[in-house]
């Protein structure tokens, strides 16, 4: 019976995960070729996809085949396939059987409205236009989290769904830990008094050259363009339609060296993460991501750790120089230290490795403010200019370089920020134990090998799926629980390397 029972809810969660992956290529489309006009259509056809998603993530047989399961040998083993995809499957179940349907709908549609809105918005610099939208999306996800359910406080129930086992409290003490060696660590850079020469990053940079150097190194750190392409976008991002299928994004700035390069590279370690997911447990929650920080950490490590190190642009400079005559006369000492370059910045995206942070806590405060009700989403404004004022020191001009700069809420995505900060630290980590067991990585991009790395990648976060929980595949991926330290320590060497320091 439990055998049956199993099988069942396999071929339930397979079936699903297509209506999942059409889904995703509509998101795609949305973001990239959808014609403007074609944004209520397009609505109604999410509105109609989540519907249908819904009746099936809260079908009754789920719950009934769970019990069949659940307890018996074949889950006897917490870490086999079976056992995986059945705590998974509960813990989905659980939670979509207390959102009702009209709320996922209308959460479906007030977000594909509010991503168009913003789309449009944005370039026109119109807070007052977007607005409505961010203060209906806030009352659904108050709405969502009250259904779900949570311990202490809203936030808990929202942060869970894209990273499960942390709450605000925790995420709290992690910035809480962190603050205080960024603040000292851009003190001493500050200090040197060491003016990077951004201009260099400044200049002709065609677009055709863009293109072309972006296919090439994402492809060399073995993002694989047979199973995936590179499309443009307002916002870049990354979409892992199926096996065979993984798609990114990037814009191009033809005066701008960085936006596409590292946007590119950025883009590609997510790409690369679901490149490298189990292909035979697809479908099934072991063949799935751990957690959006996780994800977020193979991001930050390809573009960061490998992208913005000498090793690689002394393996990448030639390439550089040769599509880009622009930088024929710039020495690459120079180059290094205008790509790591430290200052405050108002885009989030382009913000230097220590700052980054900076900007993850300002909107995660104002998430829990708007959350426990403190601000209101019309005031986002005023409480964003005064945030970015004390922690980066930086006036905001207007609204599309600041509130409105992140398509993260019009998208419903709030709980979603922490993730990145997430991410740089689970990055550094790894990071920190990859070059232990795989000895200097620094050489190792210099001769262009960047295979060993992507393939310690995949033995120790992608293969395993969503077996571990984001801490547990962590603490077993490096021998250390999550610490911020292996950050603070990565960046000081970096940084005092680039600026000379002690």
């Amino acid at each position: 019976m439990s055998d049956k029972a199993y099988e069942w809810l396999k071929k339930h969660s397979i079936e699903t995960a297509y209506f999942l992956s059409t889904a995703e290529v509509l998101a795609w489309d949305q973001r990239t070729y959808m014609p403007k006009k074609g944004k209520e259509h397009r609505a109604e056809q999410m509105v109609l996809l989540t519907k249908m998603l819904h009746e099936r993530s809260t079908d009754e047989r789920i719950g009934e085949n769970l019990a069949l399961v659940e307890g018996g040998e074949m889950v006897a083993d917490p870490l086999c396939p079976a056992a995986v995809n059945v705590r998974e499957w509960r813990r989905d179940f659980d939670k979509s059987i207390k959102i009702p349907r009209r709320l996922a709908v209308d959460l479906a549609r007030a977000t594909s409205l509010g991503e168009s809105m913003w789309q449009r918005a944005r370039p026109e610099n119109n807070w007052d236009a977007l607005a409505p939208s961010i203060a209906d999306i806030v009352d659904l996800v108050v709405e969502q989290a009250d259904a779900i359910g949570y311990a202490q406080e809203p936030y808990d129930a929202l942060i869970g769904e894209y990273e499960p086992g942390e709450t605000a409290s925790s995420l709290e003490k992690v910035f809480r830990d962190l603050k205080p060696a960024l603040v000292s660590l851009l003190d001493s850079i500050s200090e040197t008094g060491i003016a990077p020469d951004t201009s260099v990053l400044h200049g002709l940079f065609p677009v055709d050259s863009q293109v072309r150097f972006c296919r090439h190194i994402v492809s060399m750190v073995g993002y694989d363009l047979d199973a995936g392409r590179i499309d443009v976008s307002a916002h870049p991002f990354s979409i892992g339609i199926g096996p065979g299928d993984v798609r990114i994004t990037t814009r191009y700035q033809e005066k701008f060296f960085n936006a596409s390069v590292f946007g590119s590279l950025h883009e590609a370690g997510h790409g690369m993460y679901e490149q490298g997911l189990p292909e035979e447990h697809w479908g099934t929650p072991r063949g799935k991501y751990a957690s959006l920080g996780i994800h977020e950490s193979q991001s930050r490590f390809w573009e960061n750790m490998v992208g913005r190190s000498r090793g690689f642009w002394r393996h990448a400079y030639d390439r550089a120089l040769f599509e880009f005559p622009v930088l024929n006369d710039v020495p690459i000492d120079k180059f290094l230290l205008g790509i790591n370059a430290v200052k405050p910045s108002l885009i989030r995206v382009e913000a230097d490795e220590i700052t980054y942070n900076l900007h993850i806590m300002v909107r995660f405060e104002l998430e829990l403010g708007l959350l426990r009700r403190e601000i209101a989403a019309a005031d986002l404004p005023d409480a964003w200019n005064e945030k970015m004022k004390s922690y980066l020191g930086v006036d905001v001009p207007d609204a599309s370089s600041g509130v409105m700069q992140d398509v993260h809420w019009p998208s419903g995505l709030i709980g979603y920020f922490p993730t990145y900060t997430l991410g740089n630290l689970f990055a550094a980590q790894l990071f920190h134990k990859a070059q232990e067991e795989l000895g200097d990585l620094e050489e190792r991009f210099a001769a262009g090998e960047f295979a060993p790395l992507l393939k310690w990648l995949r033995e120790k976060v992608h293969e395993p799926g969503a077996t571990y929980s984001p801490r547990d595949m962590i603490t077993r991926a490096t021998g250390s629980a999550l610490d911020p330290t292996f950050f603070i320590e990565y960046a000081k060497k970096k940084y005092s390397e680039l600026y000379g320091f002690a």
